[in-house]
């Protein structure tokens, strides 16, 4: 019984972040034109139809209409169901991790931001206020009462997280002349020290610039681009924020303790 419970909720997990992942969708899509994530309803980016809610199941719906507006048959962009797809398996992952807590909504909520961070950054290279600015204070917050970390580390994480990235593009840009890295990745990774604490931000920073690393030396090798190429670091700042989660523990106590 227990067993099967055990699987029920594992499911319930992966249906849950899908439903959430459709509306990071929204998100994404509506975020940086400045329209509301309220209204209107759900509908084609081509001919604007709302979409009947048997045809806005997550995933599934996408599967059925074999990428296609059951209105006008123009093709559905296939970030949609790949962000539902990802939330789904973040979402069961965490759960796997944390069981159904309070710790699993928060660091699920956690997720759910960078997700939209990461694909707003990929397509439009931003990184939005109206997330990061209230995400610093309010995931510091959640880091303290709900997720084990202690005030001095969450603030020094601040700190730091903003300061370090400020430092860098602060650097390169007296060096080079020119911008290298805006003031949204300086926010987002203020708003992971905040969550994680200040020690998190070694791993974070080494797996991320060595992910943006061997990205960027791919677009220069097969893309022919040269290194004034804009490869927004959001991402890679996300992804290892995420990875922080799964192994960052691991890995601090291997380097501190070894």
């Amino acid at each position: 019984m227990i067993f099967v419970l055990a699987h029920l909720l594992n499911i319930f997990s992966f249906v849950f972040g899908a439903v959430v992942g459709s509306f990071l969708n929204v998100c994404i899509y509506r975020i940086p034109a400045g329209s509301s994530i309220a209204t209107p309803s759900s509908h084609c980016p081509h001919c604007k139809k709302p979409i009947r809610f048997y045809d806005n199941i997550p995933i599934l719906s996408y599967v059925v209409l074999r990428g296609r507006c059951r209105t006008c048959n123009e093709k559905i962009p296939i970030i949609y169901p790949a962000v539902e797809a990802l939330t789904a398996l973040i979402s069961l992952s965490l759960f796997l991790k944390y069981g159904p807590s309070l710790q699993y909504l928060i660091a699920f909520l956690f997720a759910s931001a960078l997700i939209v961070i990461t694909f707003i950054d990929l397509e439009h290279q931003i990184i939005p206020d109206v997330i990061s600015l209230p995400g610093i204070p309010l995931f510091a917050i959640a880091a303290v009462l709900v997720m084990d970390i202690t005030l001095w580390e969450s603030l020094i994480g601040v700190l730091i997280g903003g300061g370090v990235l400020f430092a860098i593009a602060f650097g390169y840009e007296l060096i080079t002349k020119r911008e290298g890295m805006g003031g949204g990745d300086i926010k987002l990774l203020a708003m992971i020290g905040g969550f994680f604490g200040w020690k998190s931000l070694i791993f974070i920073l080494l797996v991320s610039s060595f992910v943006g690393a061997i990205i960027g030396i791919s677009v220069i090798l097969f893309k022919g681009q040269d290194m004034k190429y804009a490869i927004p670091f959001g991402p890679f700042l996300s992804i290892a924020a995420v990875a922080y989660i799964f192994w960052g523990t691991h890995f601090m106590n291997f380097l501190l303790y070894r």
